[in-house]
């Protein structure tokens, strides 16, 4: 009889002990091995689990004698579909974003069928076109030998606007690095958004290329999980999960558009692919390289203290030239809605001439934000220094930090204007004025509401490619590394919506997607115009980037985080608290944050409770606590003690989110 240590996705931090009686006749293809799946009962569950060990004798950790131990139901699997490597790793996951071993492995794998089946993998091998090699230009050349050379520092990042040529540098490098026997790792943002990298990498390597897709089947998924197992594919493409791909012989991790959200999982574990990448790379001592136009505030940070190299790309290479960018202040323009005479007129000349127009509109924003339209006063925390949200049911003006409110003021606090009230636009509403404006246009629209079924979103955006559409409506989606020969206008409707997010990351996610979509214009031809509309065109994130001054933001925004004690120099974990009880969500988080306070007394700051910005969401009341502090062991300590040794209602789910890129 054997005994084997079993993990199941339970967040209960622990493995299981089963027996393994061997068949009469011994079957070597289904004997329990590390990494292998087996059935098991769990209570009255049938539930599938990871072999994390094998022994002759009871592991010493079993807390029941051997007549109690139950025997596994069956092996599931031939062959392992864990490596060592991979284990180490979900361990990593477990300690550091605080759930337990088996949710980290569980979050890697791809939960296929009972056995494996021979269905094909996504692939694009009928979409293949020539492989063919760009000519590099010296800049790119340097960027390609550097991070293929052995050198010191393992992290790099590529550097450059939009247009410069990133994609090729990525594909060099990891030609080079596949050359030498080694495979490669490449993730982007969403596969759905980022078709050409997806179609440029599968073209370059065809039938090497394995694609980890959302769109997969559990069962197609594991077969391209074998695939990379077995070295048939040796550069893997996908999104966030793929940094976790079972890659032989590992030799480069490649990560796309690293400033981007999408690489944050939201649900637990909730890791961040670009830390679990470094993880990876550093284990293993191999190179990660990341590149962006608009690097994450941490990245840049990193990059001026010298922990990442940086390799800088300027020159846009299809012939296409940095757009213009004109700014228009909203608040002194009198408009009939809210494209501005100026855009429309724009507009109008831009499909006069057959050419094509988007229009962006960030819809991810509070419509009720407190400003003088006079002077362009907002009202923010005196605590935090983020903006005020009004509750019209309350009419108080709230922080959703630390829980801080006041009544909104009668007058303008700083010029005493009366003329005062609160801002926003709503997506409906632009879309019915665009049609409004340019009867004759041909319009599309793309947003998560507006694509309804599966491949939508593709055809939509293959359509405007090939000229079936004038205009464009779009959210963040068409910020995301879309190339449209054709695209000569960009306005970006309301560019300040994001601002007013009660988040410390409000002003670097507003610069990233005014600078992204901005870089969608004159990719290809050097007339590109964008016009970004604006109440505070002074703003540094506006301004910053209008004039596409990147460096002058990083500054401006390294040094504002500084004052205010937030990430990079300072490190956060976030505790939300949720039940369909309200006073029970918020008398948990009270009493959490006592215990918080006792635990951590002077080492770091409990901030809150508060209310979370987004109260209540399918059905549940939210509050969160933050811990901030430089030292991330001590608050990862001090959210454990609370998770793991303290009782607390059954009806009170507490996430935990360890490194947080958003706090809505």
């Amino acid at each position: 009889m054997q005994y084997l240590e079993i993990v199941l996705n339970l967040p209960l931090n622990q493995t299981f002990t089963y027996s393994f009686i061997p068949p009469e006749k011994e079957d070597e293809e289904l004997k329990p091995e590390t990494g292998k799946r087996a059935e098991v009962r769990f209570g009255n569950r049938r539930m599938t689990g990871f072999i994390t060990s094998v022994s002759d004798e009871i592991p010493a950790s079993c807390p029941v004698g051997a007549e109690k131990i139950r025997p596994v139901t069956k092996i599931i699997d031939k062959k392992p579909l864990f490596t060592p490597e991979l284990f180490e790793t979900a361990r990593w996951i477990s300690s550091y974003y605080l759930c337990s071993i088996g949710e980290a492995v569980f979050a890697m794998i791809p939960s296929g069928g009972r056995r494996e089946t021979n269905a094909p993998g996504f692939s694009f091998a009928t979409d293949l076109s020539e492989k063919t090699t760009a000519e590099l230009s010296e800049e790119q050349r340097r960027a390609v030998s550097e991070i293929t050379s052995e050198t010191k520092n393992r992290y790099h990042y590529l550097y450059g606007s939009t247009g410069t040529g990133k994609t090729e540098v990525f594909l060099q490098a990891a030609e080079k690095v596949m050359a030498e026997g080694k495979g490669v790792i490449y993730l982007v943002p969403e596969i759905g958004l980022t078709p050409q990298v997806v179609k440029a990498v599968t073209a370059r390597f065809g039938n090497t290329a394995a694609v980890l897709h959302s769109a997969l089947t559990p069962s197609q998924k594991l077969s391209e999980w074998r695939k990379i197992m077995e070295k048939k594919a040796r550069i893997v493409i996908g999104a966030r999960s793929a940094v976790f791909a079972p890659v032989p012989d590992l030799g480069l991790i490649i990560i796309d558009e690293e400033h981007d959200a999408s690489y944050k999982s939201g649900d637990t574990p909730r890791y961040h692919a670009r830390q679990a990448a470094m993880h990876r790379c550093a284990t293993l001592g191999i190179s990660l390289v990341m590149g962006s136009a608009t690097p994450s505030v941490e990245a840049y940070h990193l990059m001026q203290q010298g922990k990442i190299t940086r390799h800088t790309l300027t020159k846009r290479l299809a012939g296409g030239a940095m757009p213009e960018i004109k700014c228009i202040d909203l608040s002194k323009t009198k408009n009939s809605g809210c494209i501005s005479d100026e855009l429309a007129e724009e507009v109008r000349k831009t499909v006069g001439n057959k050419k094509q127009a988007i229009l962006f509109l960030n819809r991810r924003g509070f419509t009720h934000f407190f400003r003088c339209n006079s002077c362009g006063f907002e009202m923010v925390c005196k605590n935090c220094s983020v903006p005020l949200t009004y509750h019209k049911n309350e009419n108080r003006l709230r922080c959703h930090y630390c829980g801080w409110s006041t009544e909104p003021p009668a007058s303008c606090p700083q010029c005493s204007s009366l003329d005062i009230g609160y801002s926003g636009f709503g997506t409906e509403y632009i879309e019915t004025e665009t049609h409004a404006k340019f009867p004759n246009a041909r319009i599309v629209r793309i947003d998560r509401d507006s694509l309804t079924k599966k491949g939508e979103l593709q055809e939509k955006i293959d359509a405007f490619r090939n000229g079936e559409y004038d205009i464009m409506l779009g959210t963040q989606m068409v910020a995301k590394g879309l190339n449209f020969p054709n695209l000569q206008l960009v306005g970006v409707i309301l560019a300040d919506t994001g601002l007013h997010l009660p988040d410390f990351r409000a002003a670097e996610r507003t610069f990233a997607l005014i600078t992204q979509v901005a870089g969608r214009a004159g990719r290809y031809f050097p007339d590109g115009k964008v016009i970004v509309q604006s109440y505070n065109p002074l703003r540094e994130p506006v301004r910053f980037a209008c004039e596409n001054n990147i460096n002058a933001f990083y500054s401006y925004e390294l040094q504002q985080r500084k004052i205010l004690g937030f990430p990079p120099f300072s490190r956060l974990v976030r505790l939300v608290f949720r039940s369909s009880f309200q006073n029970q969500a918020e008398a948990n988080a009270d009493q959490a944050a006592e215990i918080l306070s006792k635990f951590l007394s002077e080492k770091a700051e409990v901030i809150g409770p508060a209310e979370c910005p987004l109260l209540k969401i399918s059905g549940n009341y939210r509050y969160q606590i933050l811990l901030r502090g430089n030292n991330i062991a001590l608050l990862q300590k001090a959210a454990a003690h609370l998770l793991y040794d303290y009782s607390h209602p059954q009806s009170v789910y507490i996430e935990c989110d360890v490194d947080p890129v958003s706090l809505l």
